[in-house]
């Protein structure tokens, strides 16, 4: 094995890895479209399934509720100075919400659209009191606050949107408090009991999104649109609209979350972390829920309680995520070498602040990777040419016990041992190597701060494909070169002409890839050739081969 062998090994494993992702979409066992009457096996399971019945749904599936569009008298609009939220005053949803930091797509300076409700698609968040006295509660139609104004502008250190309803003997004021440059958003709800009776209410809150359109995956860019949620027995776990349709998801957890991801951006409902919470999902007619709903509240008479939940809607930022609940930052999803890309991207991160420019600090991060993993790459390359170097000596053995197999193999073993020689010794670096790779992969695809970010020249955009094609030839061509380094062992005439077009056939796969892994992976060849150069160098001094004689 050498060099070329062991980077086809780890480009040919990520290309697997991704059309079987790409085959699962498409045509691996698809779940039932109804669900189920058993409740979840994830996590602890507490109570009877949920139904939508049990729900003030306002979508638009539901018969029964209002229009999709809400008229223009009932939307409450609030604009801060990172993004513009649409509030409809019938339950006080969150009906559309817009990311003014964030292109919809690159140069349009149009803001991204996260949720929003319209005829076809409806992405919402919505939130109440239900219970036997909740303004929410099923058997009547959800309350219309009343609130004094129908535009809202953050100029101060906060803002707070009041909305009050007066309903079986409640008092409700629902609050929506923003902060500048804050994606998450306080909501509140100061419950007054002016009956002489005690008042029950149970809070909820859930998102809900239409299951057949949005944002698209594919082999070369892998993206998960669906819901996820956290609990105090499991910090991150994926629950998919298929999930939904298979079995409705109702786990018992102390605190938890649960969240709507899209590639780089989340919405997620964080209730009380101090609270007994139940963790629900549900399909309803073309749109999946998923939410949290507390213990009931029992209010007295003559008083007032308030009851807070947090509403996140922005960027995958790992630092602010962590902050709001334990395993939310778990969104930007690096898979299971997650232990490995927290801390690549907290270099990379790190570096970006010295350098200002993505694409540098993805040069940066690539030497130093190399450099740290130089001794490693040493040991592959030395234990190879000592490999070659024995081939004609393993090739007399071969001659010699070619009938007796069970003679062939201690006589090798003795050989290695005699010329201290690990026959492993150019597989497990690359081994070790290939965790690496792969997390700096999922770095780059999952990493929101390299959407739309510049490189240079002709790269305006790492996350999307080079636009000219001239970095995935330049990968061609550095493949080529360290093919022509250390050639392949092969005599076979047909695997000669499969690597010898090895590198045109990968250079137009990256053709699809986005700039920024593109531009990785040529500098990690790069770096490859100078290290390859080096150690043959050295090699050759001591005596030793380095290229097929």
């Amino acid at each position: 094995m050498d060099s070329q062998r062991s980077f086809l090994v780890i480009a040919l494993a990520l290309v697997s890895f991704l059309l079987w992702q790409a085959w699962q979409k498409d045509y691996g066992p698809q779940p039932s479209n109804a669900p189920t009457a058993s409740s979840s096996s994830a996590g602890s399971n507490a109570g009877s399934e949920l139904s939508s019945s049990e729900l003030q749904l306002t979508t638009a599936d539901n018969e029964q509720a209002v229009t999709v569009t809400a008229p223009s008298s009932r939307i409450i609009s609030v604009t801060t100075d990172v993004m513009q939220i649409e509030i409809d005053s019938r339950g006080g949803d969150i009906v559309g919400l817009k990311l003014l930091d964030y292109e919809q797509t690159k140069g349009s300076n149009q803001p991204y659209v996260l949720m929003r409700r319209q005829p076809g698609f409806e992405y919402v968040a919505q939130s109440g009191l239900m219970g036997r006295d909740g303004p929410d509660d099923q058997r009547t139609p959800r309350p219309v606050y009343q609130v004094a104004q129908q535009h809202f502008e953050l100029t101060g250190d906060s803002l707070v949107v009041p909305m009050q309803v007066e309903q079986n003997g409640l008092i409700v004021e629902k609050r929506f408090v923003f902060s500048p440059g804050q994606y998450d958003v306080r909501v509140e709800y100061l419950v007054q009991n002016q009956s002489d009776e005690i008042k029950t209410v149970l809070p909820y809150q859930h998102l809900v999104q239409n299951i057949d359109s949005g944002e698209s995956s594919s082999m070369f860019m892998p993206i998960y649109r669906g819901a996820a949620y956290g609990s105090s027995d499991e910090r991150y776990k994926k629950y998919d609209f298929g999930d939904m349709q298979k079995k409705n998801l109702l786990v018992a957890s102390q605190g938890g979350w649960v969240a709507m991801l899209e590639h780089y951006f989340v919405a997620a409902w964080v209730p009380d972390q101090q609270s007994e919470n139940q963790l629900y999902s549900l399909i309803h007619g073309r749109q999946g829920v998923i939410g949290s709903r507390a213990n009931s509240i029992d209010i007295e008479p003559g008083q007032s309680v308030v009851i807070s939940s947090t509403f996140y809607a922005g960027p995958k930022n790992q630092d602010n995520l962590a902050k709001l609940a334990n395993g939310l930052d778990l969104t930007v999803d690096y898979g299971f070498l997650w232990f490995i890309s927290q801390p690549l991207f907290w270099l990379l991160t790190l570096i970006q602040g010295f350098v200002i420019n993505w694409g540098v600090a993805i040069i940066c991060i690539t030497i130093i990777v190399k450099g740290v993993m130089y001794p490693l790459t040493k040991i592959q390359y030395e234990s190879m040419a000592k490999m070659r170097n024995l081939k004609p000596k393993i090739e007399e053995l071969q001659a010699r016990y070619k009938d007796d197999r069970q003679k062939m193999g201690p006589a090798m073993m003795e050989l290695y041992r005699k010329e201290k020689v690990n026959p492993m010794g150019g597989c497990l670096p690359m081994l070790i190597q290939m965790p690496i790779f792969l997390a700096l992969y999922w770095v780059f695809v999952e990493s929101v701060e390299l959407r739309h970010a510049p490189f240079m020249l002709w790269i305006t955009d790492l996350s999307a494909k080079d636009p000219l094609y001239i970095l995935p030839i330049l990968f061609g061509l550095s493949m080529f070169a360290m093919q022509k380094l250390t050639p392949m062992q092969v005599t076979d005439p047909l695997q000669q002409k499969i690597m010898m077009w090895m590198p045109v056939a990968f250079s137009i796969f990256f053709f699809w890839f986005p700039s920024g892994l593109v531009l990785y992976w040529l500098v990690s060849n790069l770096i490859s050739l100078a290290q390859m150069l080096y150690i043959y160098k050295g090699m050759e001094k001591k005596g030793l081969h380095t290229k097929k004689a």
